[in-house]
């Protein structure tokens, strides 16, 4: 307790020194998704053999040093623990979406405090809201309740409770949000986004583009946006193109925003080991980099900060299989990715839909390589090929892609894999800062201490304070009244009475009664299971007085 009581206080002194500098009216948070410095230099070596004279990413000019994320009691993190610390300044569990772990002594890298185990942490991008009056946003490919979105905008201890993390992030009223998700935002979450005079558009291209409203909600396909390789630009936007209409309308606001845009799919590439998948996606979110750089630095007064939340799969450009990998010419190393037009992902999708006889078209024409016939029976024999011949007692086990397509596709490419899951090495850092190199960083940081720069930069020193007064207990709160919690797994309401008064309040939203009269909250109602809680706003015990 003493040691995480003296963690705090230097957070906050130190964060109160970097408080007498000026802030910055934007801020733009890049987070390519799972990217490991390999993925970067990759992405570089493509784009130099595809175009020559492209010698650079966007973002190669601002990159400034690295970046260790860890959670809170391991070395490697996943995207929920890792994305919360920069949101909030703490490292936390695997799994755990902007909240406070439980503590492991034994383990921790930093001392928790016990007390705090559930703990709802106020975020940034709320706090830009809350307290600040600006504008926010959200641009992801993935669905908007996955980790890196809900990190920003959602609380809970499972990051895959979509039942409970979609209602969050929609009452948390974020001006814009663009990205995958439609069968998430169920009827009564479209019906808030309405009754808030949102423009929302699902799977609609053309309303997407056309619209004037500066309050918008665009989602695409039920879950994930297609990879950039894949993409129907009549259908879907691009990243940069995403980026570029959410900076357009949050920049309307005077007081300024604070906007999220992740290179989701990345990640996913990485985790399918899918050498194209990674290279593509980093230089999609390159362009939209690009896109935010160009228009900070119009702007003159909006912080880009570039950061990938942790590594994955342990890519690498050549391997041991691959013979004289080392010295072999960029037409052998780059040369066979360049000719790829779709991603592995894209790839099975159109197998899927091809009959056997010509699936070695298929592929010649989307991959550039020649398929055996032992590697055309192997395909044709997975258990979930669609177009399969045989019944599914004679083939052999195995999915088309996972256990079979990509072991074929990556024995004829010379990039490496350790793991289909997240690795712990740094990531990159890079920064944009307007006020000049007095301010931005330098050199190697932590996770919590990305955060501290970017709370000093928006003038948000004190998290901790906002946190005590949006996520308190309603055990103390309302301690001595009567409190009753009803509903059901994916709905629970606390109902709470003294004398003449009654709230009624309902977790996930920002909507409560006051003896039967709606009221609206400057935060959400978070509610955790595991000690049967709700966390919500000190200042509702006044309405019971």
């Amino acid at each position: 307790m003493k040691k995480h009581s003296l963690l705090i206080a230097f957070l906050l002194i130190s964060c109160s020194l970097f408080a007498q500098v000026p802030q910055v009216k934007n801020v733009i948070l890049m987070i390519p998704d799972g990217t490991s410095l390999a993925s970067v230099s990759a992405a570089r070596w493509l784009q130099r053999y595809n175009h020559p004279e492209l010698t650079h990413l966007n973002i190669d000019p601002y990159i400034a040093g690295t970046v260790l994320t860890y959670c809170s009691d391991a070395p490697i993190g996943d995207s929920a623990p890792t994305t919360s610390c920069y949101m909030t300044g703490y490292p936390s569990h695997s799994g755990y979406v902007s909240t406070y772990p439980v503590a492991v002594p034994e383990e921790d890298i930093i001392p928790m405090d016990a007390s705090k185990a559930y703990q709802p942490l106020m975020t940034l991008l709320e706090a830009a809201r809350i307290t600040q009056q600006k504008s926010t946003g959200l641009v992801v490919t993935c669905e908007f309740t996955h980790a890196t979105p809900a990190d920003c905008s959602a609380h809970s201890y499972k990051r895959n409770n979509y039942d409970w993390i979609a209602p969050q992030i929609v009452h948390n009223d974020i001006d814009v949000v663009i990205g995958g998700g439609v069968s998430i935002l169920k009827p009564e979450l479209q019906a808030y986004l309405k009754k808030e005079n949102y423009g929302l558009f699902l799977d609609d291209f053309n309303g997407y583009n056309n619209y004037k409203g500066d309050k918008m909600w665009a989602l695409f396909n039920p879950k994930d946006m297609p990879y950039e390789l894949d993409r129907d630009p009549s259908k879907f936007p691009s990243m940069a193109d995403m980026t570029t209409k959410a900076i357009e309308k949050l920049s309307k606001n005077e007081n300024g925003f604070f906007l999220m845009v992740e290179g989701s799919k990345v990640d996913w590439a990485a985790h399918s080991n899918d050498p194209i998948g990674i290279m593509t996606e980093m230089l999609a979110f390159d362009k939209a980099c690009g896109v935010a750089l160009d228009w900070a630095k119009k702007n003159g007064n909006t912080l880009v900060v570039i950061v990938p939340d942790h590594g994955n799969s342990g890519f690498s450009i050549g391997k041991a299989a691959c013979k004289g990998y080392s010295t072999i010419p960029k037409s052998e190393l780059f040369g066979p990715a360049s000719r790829f037009k779709a991603t592995y992902d894209g790839l099975t999708d159109r197998l899927q839909q091809t009959a056997p006889d010509k699936i070695k078209e298929v592929v010649s024409d989307l991959t550039g390589f020649q398929l055996t016939d032992k590697e055309l029976n192997k395909l044709v024999n997975t258990e979930d090929y669609k177009q399969s011949p045989l019944p599914k007692d004679a083939r052999h086990t195995g999915e088309l892609f996972y256990n079979e397509l990509r072991e074929i596709l990556n024995k004829k490419l010379c990039f490496g894999f350790t793991t289909t899951g997240h690795t712990g090495e740094e990531v990159f850092l890079g920064i944009y800062d307007p006020r000049g190199t007095t301010t931005e960083l330098r050199g190697h940081h932590t996770n919590v201490e990305i955060n501290q720069y970017l709370r000093e930069a928006m003038g948000l020193v004190d998290l901790e304070t906002l946190t005590a007064q949006h996520f308190a207990k309603h055990t103390d709160v309302f301690a001595g009244l009567n409190c009753s919690i009803t509903g059901d797994e994916k709905t629970k309401f606390l109902t709470v009475k003294n004398k003449k008064n009654t709230l009624e309040i309902q977790q996930g939203s920002n909507l409560i009664k006051h003896n039967g009269k709606e009221i609206k909250l400057p935060s959400v109602v978070v509610y955790v299971d595991a000690n049967d809680t709700f966390y919500l706003p000190q200042s509702l015990k006044e309405l019971l007085k």
